[in-house]
């Protein structure tokens, strides 16, 4: 790419997209397209074809998705499977009818099997039976990742799949209802510390920024005291300022997380400097039986898999570390418990990124350092 290439963000305004396009604009690029929502509906095919036939962009970056937690996964399950798989065959397709030089798709770690040997290589797609929760959501960005490499074998296009590890940063999502894991315990965290201070004030400026149904920041506070006590968060009996929070699961599955803007420059350095054919895999055509006369006439067919790359940390820890970390940083003295009854998810995934490291990309940011940021950010915000 150049500084006058034009390039499409799909996604722009969501977490990745954003912090994507913000690496672009501080490194010069100026020349790029967006599809915002509602104008742009991704879903529907004319109104993807209609785009690129006006604007003809030149490199795609495909961060577009219907995303969530594992609470949202679970209960819009066709939602998740329906859109995803539309958005991305509707760009992926019109990227090659309008002979876009290279595309990038963003996926998720959710593609491994949900009992995975840690850490997980890129080899380990398909090996295995997909965790229940993310199902949808993962066998839609699988069908992501052999769409692009289904078109460079038959097209010879330039389409290159990442697999980014659990992320967090500015933009995310702090919806309660449908939000990811860190994002949820930063917010609830936070919500609790603004209790047990007897902060209304703040708690209101919360609600404001970010609505719960159910309650605004001008219901009385009995009400809202109920809505926090069916997200977990409430004082102990007979007490006004000492607050538990309940949270899902055990706390004892291990997690890894990555800042969006370290995402956002390995998406940028793999668009600048590693193409399809650089990631093809060459596998050998089992043996058949065959005379060594008949091998030597025949010759072997590449196939072309695993191509996609993770991104990561290569470093993880439990949901309860980072819930404590959390409590730390926001100043919240009160009690963590935890329910059991609620599902974990996936024990572990941590991602091997030995294949980006030997490309030349590595993340900057350490997940404290990280967390102090976005709780920074978040008080700004609200």
């Amino acid at each position: 790419m150049d500084k006058n290439s034009k390039i499409y963000i799909a996604g722009h305004n969501g977490m990745v997209g954003s912090a994507i396009r913000r690496n672009l604009m501080a490194s010069g690029y100026s020349n790029l397209v967006f599809t915002p929502y509602p104008a742009y509906d991704l879903t529907i095919q004319q109104t993807v074809a209609g785009f690129f036939e006006k604007e003809k962009p030149e490199y795609v970056i495909l961060a577009a998705a219907k995303v969530g937690g594992i609470v949202a996964n679970n209960t819009y399950r066709a939602q998740f499977l329906y859109e995803n798989l539309m958005i991305q065959n509707n760009i992926i397709h019109q990227s090659y009818l309008n002979g876009v030089k290279k595309l990038l798709f963003l996926g998720s770690s959710c593609i491994y099997p949900g009992n995975c040997p840690q850490p997980i290589k890129e080899e380990y797609m398909l090996t295995g039976e997909l965790e229940y929760t993310n199902e949808p959501y993962a066998i839609a960005k699988i069908a992501g990742i052999k769409m692009c490499e289904s078109y460079n074998i038959q097209y010879g296009t330039n389409f290159i799949s990442v697999m980014p590890t659990n992320l967090y940063g500015p933009n995310d999502n702090y919806n309660l209802e449908t939000s990811h894991v860190l994002p949820a315990l930063i917010r609830k965290i936070h919500l609790g510390k603004c209790l047990e201070n007897n902060d209304w004030v703040s708690l209101r400026k919360d609600f404001k920024k970010y609505p719960i149904a159910g309650a605004t920041e001008s219901s009385s506070e009995q009400d809202i005291l109920d809505l926090l006590a069916k997200y977990g968060i409430r004082y102990l009996e007979d007490s006004r300022t000492q607050v538990s929070i309940t949270l899902w699961g055990t706390g004892s599955p291990y997690r890894e997380f990555l800042y969006v803007d370290d995402v956002a420059e390995a998406c940028v350095f793999l668009m600048s400097n590693v193409n399809s054919d650089d990631l093809n895999s060459q596998y050998p055509v089992p043996d058949t039986g065959q005379t060594a006369v008949a091998k030597a006439t025949t010759k072997p067919l590449a196939n072309i898999k695993n191509t996609h790359i993770n991104i990561g940390t290569g470093k993880d820890l439990t949901i309860k570390e980072l819930a404590q970390t959390i409590k730390k940083i926001v100043g919240f003295n009160g009690e963590l418990n935890w329910d059991s009854s609620k599902p974990d998810g996936t024990f572990r995934k941590l991602l091997d990124v030995s294949k980006i490291n030997r490309l030349g990309w590595k993340e900057k940011i350490v997940l404290q350092e990280g967390l102090e940021m976005i709780y920074k950010q978040y008080l700004k915000d609200s």
